[in-house]
């Protein structure tokens, strides 16, 4: 659905006005206040011990790393770091939540007032800049796994992840589209990543997304807003996209079946039915007073000294969003390959750059990293780490290309043979049969055709050029190394001189 729209009874303007408040796992071994491993597909409840299991009388004990990953995200998506930051319990009661409580971020929250920089869906020259409320720490629940087999109405519990590390990160309501909420969670997924914070596996569970979404209608020049909706654990950006645009289109209805007015209802939280594709009620969503947060007796306040986050600050690097501008002018290529490179990873971009520089020619290595590689990579199930051929060996094959001594029906040949042969490129071209045809060789051979051929020549005389055509095909068939552009200039050349 559009960001802006007018709804059919009165012609009434209407925006869409969206929030993601996005969990991380973070990618320590250990549990935020124990000391019980985060490895993921172990059997249930095998990974618990008093602490996260909340017996009485176990104290949590804070995870340095989890301290350091988030002060490492915060920085990356350009938050201010308090010189202190503290420990806070939630109260809310789940079945998979064993304390009753949730050690959270409430008032001073380890990260807070930064922005994501974003490309606009609706012109790929612009950005977006999304502000970011805050980033908080916190600890998981465990999971709840619903059995509803016929005749069956089981629940199952699994603690393994109580108390695994999450940074959620709220974002300011300025998203106006699904294609701008996929837009924001892609950037900031990619940032992750690329940082190593977080694997940010959503089928494992270590990256999950609420959506808050409602609409603010023009009446009468006065903007009226319906309730707002949270979407809960949404695992994937499609049914983020798709739960989004499904809400849109509910509120829209509801609004203009109530005849245009919106009761003082509170938020509400929806889950989404993927099999049904339509959002469905849960319950009325608690406010901070329902919550009852008061800090934490048995945690200190954490102190983040300048020199402490300064270290961290230097550890960052050249972050995607710059890597990707810097693609563009340094290399000469296109946004959307700077983007496809950049969105692989620091693995990709190091090859690419690798390759663009043996090659000396920025554009056409994009080319082949774009198809070729990446191709590749994905039909035999490759990582750039384990692919096959090395950059600088693609490099120098895309060098060949580029100075004529290749045409690239021949290249992809040498480059196919080396995704399975653990040789160098001259290796390669000898075990393919591949070798260089002088220029005396090439210009006997055309003589050769130009002789049996005189209606090509006079055609090309009368200005068909393209008369030449004909015969490159067969100045290949008795030289399958004679290069098609060498030979078609070879040719024109000849008859030029005729």
């Amino acid at each position: 659905m559009a960001s802006s729209q007018l709804l059919a009874s009165g012609q009434h303007p209407v925006s869409t006005v969206i929030g993601l408040e996005v969990h991380v796992q973070l990618k320590t071994q250990t549990k935020l206040f124990c000391g019980c491993t985060t490895q993921f597909g172990m059997p249930a409840n095998s990974q618990v011990c008093p602490v996260c299991l909340g017996m009485p009388g176990s104290l949590p004990v804070m995870n340095r790393e989890a301290i350091k990953l988030s002060v490492r995200t915060g920085l990356a998506i350009n938050c201010s770091i308090p010189p202190m930051t503290k420990w806070d319990r939630k109260q809310y009661f789940y079945p998979d939540l064993p304390k009753g409580y949730q050690i959270s971020q409430f008032d001073l929250p380890i990260c807070a007032d930064g922005f994501l920089e974003i490309q606009d869906p609706a012109n790929e020259d612009k950005t977006r800049r999304i502000g970011i409320v805050r980033a908080h720490l916190e600890e998981d629940a465990g999971k709840s796994m619903h059995d509803e087999a016929a005749g069956v109405s089981d629940t199952k519990i699994d603690l393994n992840r109580c108390g695994t590390p999450l940074l959620e990160i709220v974002s300011q309501p300025e998203m106006r589209s699904s294609d701008e909420a996929k837009a924001y969670l892609s950037e900031l997924k990619l940032l992750l990543t690329h940082l190593e914070v977080s694997d940010c596996e959503m089928a494992q569970g270590s990256l999950r997304v609420d959506a808050n979404v409602n609409l603010h209608i023009d009446v009468d020049g006065k903007k009226v807003a319906t309730p707002i909706v949270e979407i809960k654990n949404l695992n994937s950006f499609r049914n983020v996209q798709r739960a989004i645009d499904y809400e849109v289109s509910r509120q829209v209805v509801a609004w203009e079946d109530t005849g245009g007015t919106i009761d003082d209802a509170p938020k509400t939280t929806r889950g989404w039915d993927d099999q049904a594709e339509k959002t469905f009620e849960q319950r009325e969503k608690e406010l901070s007073a329902d919550y009852r947060y008061f800090p934490d007796p048995d945690l200190l306040p954490v102190r983040l000294p300048v020199e402490f986050v300064d270290s961290i600050r230097e550890t960052l690097g050249e972050l995607p969003a710059v890597t990707r501008t810097r693609l563009q002018d340094q290399y000469g290529i296109k946004m959307y390959d700077a983007d496809v490179i950049v969105n692989q990873g620091k693995s990709m971009i190091d090859y690419f750059e690798a390759a663009a520089t043996a090659s000396g020619d920025a554009k056409k290595t994009s080319s082949w990293v774009m198809q070729d590689v990446m191709r590749t990579m994905k039909d035999r199930d490759l990582s750039i780490e384990t692919f096959p051929v090395p950059a600088a060996t693609l490099g120098e094959l895309v060098k060949e290309i580029t100075d004529g001594k290749l045409d690239t029906s021949r290249g992809r040949d040498v480059f196919e043979h080396l995704t399975t042969h653990e040789q160098s490129l001259a290796e390669a071209k000898t075990a393919l049969g591949i070798e260089s045809v002088d220029d005396d060789a090439l210009t006997s051979l055309c003589e050769q055709l130009l002789a049996s051929n005189p209606q090509v020549v006079a055609d090309v005389k009368d200005g068909k050029q393209q008369a030449v055509g004909a015969l490159i095909g067969q100045a290949r068939k008795k030289n399958p190394n004679a290069n098609p552009q060498a030979v078609r200039q070879t040719l024109l050349d000849l008859i030029a001189e005729m």
